[in-house]
């Protein structure tokens, strides 16, 4: 099975604002991205992949398109396939989008979609899909224990990525569970009791971590 590119892990400023929803560029916004930064370059590897999706006019990235796209671009890492499609604002697919950690509503959603992806493979016996989900999760919650773990970041960011460090551990453990223990979560942990749709950051171009 091919895999798709899926998530890159995003991350705001500030993590305890729920990043207002953005709405997609127009096709001349991206027509115009046809052209490098400035008067005789030539386009980055980011415009030209804006250019491309600007040329396709898609209103949804699927699994199949974000295979075509990677296969388009052999030249560009996951990495920056996964940002530019983020920048583009296209809605995509869950295992294309993979885990969005912009705030816990988005890291929430994100976890939600996943569950009906992984759900659907397990009543079909689809082992590979399974384990390519799980994939997805397990390499965002190495990205938030890194970030939590990480000096250069200020405390309250290092919670807030551990507390979704935890939430994606959770879900690893017993995704099924998951809904009904993060609403109690919410409940009774004190950060979530006065701000109930709190912090975070954009999802991560899943190259799963293993």
């Amino acid at each position: 099975m091919t895999r798709p590119c899926q998530a890159i892990v995003v991350t705001n400023e500030d993590e305890n604002e729920t990043p207002a929803p953005a709405e997609p560029y127009s096709g001349k916004q991206l027509d115009a991205r046809k052209f490098g930064q400035g008067p005789g370059r030539p386009p980055s590897k980011k415009h030209r992949i804006l250019a491309w999706l600007a040329d396709r006019g898609w209103d949804r990235v699927s699994e199949d398109r974000a295979t075509e796209l990677a296969q388009s671009f052999p030249d560009c890492s996951d990495d920056t396939v996964r940002t530019t499609l983020i920048e583009s604002r296209l809605p995509m697919a869950p295992l294309v989008e993979g885990v969005v950690q912009s705030a816990y509503p988005q890291i929430e959603a994100s976890l939600a979609a996943l569950l009906v992806e992984y759900s659907a493979a397990q009543e079909l016996g689809d082992t590979a899909r399974l384990q390519l989900i799980r994939s997805v999760v397990i390499r965002a919650k190495q990205h938030a224990e890194f970030a939590s773990n990480n000096p250069k970041i200020n405390q309250r960011k290092r919670k807030v990525k551990a507390e979704m460090a935890l939430w994606l551990h959770t879900w690893l453990e017993n995704p099924p569970l998951f809904p009904t223990w993060v609403d109690i979560r919410k409940r009774q942990t004190p950060q979530f009791s006065s701000v109930q749709q709190s912090p975070e950051p954009q999802s991560e171009q899943a190259d799963p971590g293993e």
